[in-house]
């Protein structure tokens, strides 16, 4: 059976295990030492430069290739590095030194993951050369597939700049929380394809905030309906209610397929929400009702949004419209006003009717 774990390595509790990794990959001719240096030889790689659709020979000028005599080739890349004065060290075959930065991640990676892992994910900034050398050590080892499927991620823009501390535009997810919800932050990442540029301003957030809380008036509004709406049999009109809910569900699914297409795929939810408000009321069956409520609810899991218990109970509600009413008596319309502009932005309508004063979601 499955188990869920969630693991945070260290690479320095994997030393020895990337001592025996190199070495493996000097007993198959695809590394070499020069002086206490280990070196990956690209050319015993195989489809070097497969992820980043790059040849070795246009990789070779490539800007972020070290000139180094050492190297058979320029495009070698370091497995374990001899120590220099100053740095941390650990005992290998071939001297004191310290790992390179792409043998951690394989050896992490095949140790607490297996010789194939399912899902590898990154900045696209990391592609090559980190992941594209992850791939050839790891594959020359083992002869299997590194990973089935990579998911590289556009880069954040703070207001149109790219993130740094030297134009004070640096911040991070803490620091976001103390200004707006973090699932409004969820939000904005779920807005855009994972692989496309982000640009994150306080407008921006704003106007999510907003759209989030149309969800959360369309949830309510539901979850009040349900309190109030009968069971009963479904007209034709009724059945084709639920055809109509089944086709978000389905766009939602196609545009989650669809490489993970989040942003379009939160339309769907936008389209249940917006379709429930203008036509459901309490005379609705509340086998609808359900319906869309458990669709509503199961597409937002999967997002991981919309998870939180009604902010305002209908006992809230009732209070604020009583003391509306008893301010209309007392012919005071500008307090009156006040408290529907209140309820309004809480997702509260109100309709003044001769039966009294009716509410709902929205």
């Amino acid at each position: 059976m499955y188990e869920e774990k969630t693991m945070h390595p260290k690479a320095t509790d994997f030393i020895q295990s990337m001592i025996e990794f190199i070495e493996g990959l000097i007993d198959k001719g695809a590394a070499y030492n020069v002086d206490g240096n280990v070196y990956f030889n690209v050319n015993r790689a195989k489809d070097y430069g497969k992820l980043s659709k790059k040849s070795i020979d246009d990789l070779k000028s490539g800007a972020r290739v070290d000139i180094n005599q050492e190297k058979k080739n320029p495009m070698d890349f370091a497995l374990w590095k001899k120590a220099k004065e100053g740095e941390p060290y650990w005992n290998s075959p071939w001297g004191k030194g310290r790992p390179g930065w792409h043998i951690e991640c394989s050896v992490m990676a095949k140790t607490l993951l297996g010789e194939t892992i399912d899902i590898h994910a990154g900045g696209e900034d990391l592609q090559f050369p980190h992941h594209e050398n992850e791939i050839a050590q790891s594959e020359t080892l083992t002869e299997k597939p590194f990973a089935n499927y990579w998911l590289h991620n556009g880069m954040l823009t703070i207001d149109n700049q790219k993130m740094s501390k030297s134009l004070g535009n640096f911040f991070t997810v803490k620091d976001i929380g103390k200004e707006f919800d973090l699932e409004v932050l969820r939000f904005f990442l779920l807005s855009a394809h994972y692989r496309s540029p982000i640009n994150f301003s306080r407008d921006v957030m704003e106007q999510l905030r907003n759209g989030l809380e149309r969800l959360y008036n369309g949830k309510s509004n539901l979850e009040y309906l349900l309190d109030k709406a009968l069971d009963r049999e479904l007209t034709e009109v009724e059945k084709d209610i639920l055809k109509k809910i089944d086709e978000y569900k389905y766009d939602f699914v196609e545009n989650m397929e669809d490489d993970i297409n989040t942003a379009d795929a939160i339309s769907s939810l936008f389209e249940i929400v917006k379709y429930s408000n203008s036509n459901f009321n309490e005379k609705t069956p509340k086998f609808v009702i359900q319906y869309t409520y458990d669709n509503l609810i199961e597409l937002s899991k999967i997002l991981g949004i919309l998870y939180k218990k009604d902010e305002i109970l209908e006992e809230e509600i009732l209070k604020l419209i009583g003391k509306r009413t008893k301010a209309r008596k007392e012919k005071n319309y500008q307090l009156a006003d006040e408290i529907r502009d209140e309820l309004k932005e809480k997702g509260i309508i109100l309709e003044d009717t001769q039966e009294g004063v009716k509410w709902k979601r929205v």
